[in-house]
């Protein structure tokens, strides 16, 4: 919910909190803070804390040498494995110019403009989460190495599931940070797990993913681990992946994604570099059942999108996506996907169709479509293009 900054300033007191991270991210999603003191925040709230915006991927070319987050209240967490005297608090935030007006470039505000844009035509979508990840052992001066924590498979348990106690950790804390876990488990790679997250409103599920992966990180730390979220770890095992659920109705409560899963199909080769940004992301693609080819199907094996009607819902999963995306692009780019296919009407082609094309077998190919589609310079600002384009060397 929403705070006044009043109540926000009295939570602090209540909570004996002494630092307050105000935390945002670039334009790979990448998780960025500064913290500021109890006597700060107000000032943050109306003026912005300044950032120096030439050190910030994708912000550097857009004319301004300082912007300014200002918190979003909603967003208010105690970060639970810090001291419980003297708390530390995190808010995220939106980035804003210094004349005050929203920073284009924040891929927070090009989400609430996709959001914006779905509330128009009436239509309400929901992303749902399954996240994969490693976790490896650290060497005796605590570097990260790619020894697996333990070599078990798919769904086994303790003892060849040595991670169980950690994802519970990890589950409990993002539960006392206000999350919702739903499920999680031992995936097939040695040393690989996944957590799976409950739909949620568009901005709440990518700001969920940052917490996750913050989380994860954190956590595993405590244990004398390392977590991995990369695509492809380890040579020969399972990539990681990160599937999202989509699920769309409209005004009226009609279940219309299957026109949104047609869209987003049309579109994916173009908005492939932002779901994929990685040149390991290609490697994953096409191995150990990840998809490499536009197709669907009911099946759930190796298809670009599985749908299944469950109880006279329709559930549509991409599984092309992995952790290295930055959520709150790869949910702007599906929601306005999803919206040309609806608008249109769009049928899905055959099912597993063995003409459909192929995804984009490198980084350099998904950046040349992605530089040429008039459909993501709609959505997208031609920083950040160029920033994924040329991989921040423009």
């Amino acid at each position: 919910m929403d705070y006044t900054v009043d109540e926000v300033l009295k939570y602090i007191e209540d909570e004996d909190a002494k630092f307050i991270r105000l935390a945002f991210r670039d334009a790979y999603g990448i998780q960025k803070n500064i913290s500021v003191m109890p006597q700060e925040v107000r000032k943050a709230f109306s003026n912005g804390a300044p950032i120096n915006a030439r050190e910030i991927a994708g912000f550097r070319d857009n004319g301004y040498s300082s912007l300014y987050l200002k918190p979003d209240s909603a967003t208010l967490s105690v970060l639970p494995w810090r001291p419980d005297s003297g708390k530390v608090l995190r808010m995220y935030c939106d980035v804003y110019t210094p004349e005050g007006d929203e920073f284009k470039s924040d891929t927070r505000y090009i989400l609430k403009k996709a959001i914006s844009r779905a509330k128009e035509y009436g239509i309400d979508f929901r992303f749902g989460s399954e996240s994969e990840f490693y976790l490896f052992v650290k060497d005796e001066n605590g570097n990260p190495t790619k020894i697996p924590y333990d070599n078990a498979g798919y769904m086994d348990i303790a003892p060849l599931d040595r991670c169980e106690n950690v994802r519970r950790e990890i589950s409990l804390t993002i539960e006392r940070m206000g999350l919702t876990p739903e499920r999680s488990h031992h995936e097939s790679g040695p040393g690989q797990n996944e957590i799976d997250f409950h739909y949620g409103r568009p901005l709440l599920a990518a700001d969920q993913m940052t917490t996750f992966k913050m989380v994860v990180s954190t956590i595993a730390d405590r244990y004398g681990l390392v977590s991995d979220f990369s695509p492809m770890p380890l040579e020969g095992k399972p990539g990681n992946g990160y599937h999202i659920n989509i699920y769309a109705v409209d005004k009226d409560g009609n279940d219309v994604v299957r026109y949104a899963a047609a869209g987003i199909l049309e579109r994916i080769r173009d908005i492939t570099l932002f779901l994929n940004p990685t040149d390991a992301s290609y490697s994953r693609l096409g191995n150990n059942n990840a998809p490499d080819r536009v197709n669907w199907s009911e099946a759930g094996a190796s298809e670009l999108m599985y749908i299944e009607n469950f109880r006279g819902q329709t559930r549509v999963e991409l599984r092309s996506p992995d952790a290295s995306s930055n959520p709150y692009l790869v949910y702007s780019l599906l929601i306005h996907a999803g919206l040309y296919g609806i608008k249109n009407k769009l049928e899905l082609p055959c099912e597993m169709d063995e003409k459909g094309l192929l995804l984009p077998a490198s980084r350099k190919e998904a950046a040349e479509l992605a530089k040429a589609s008039d459909f993501v310079k709609e959505i997208i600002p031609e920083g950040i293009i160029k920033e994924y384009v040329y991989a921040g060397k423009c």
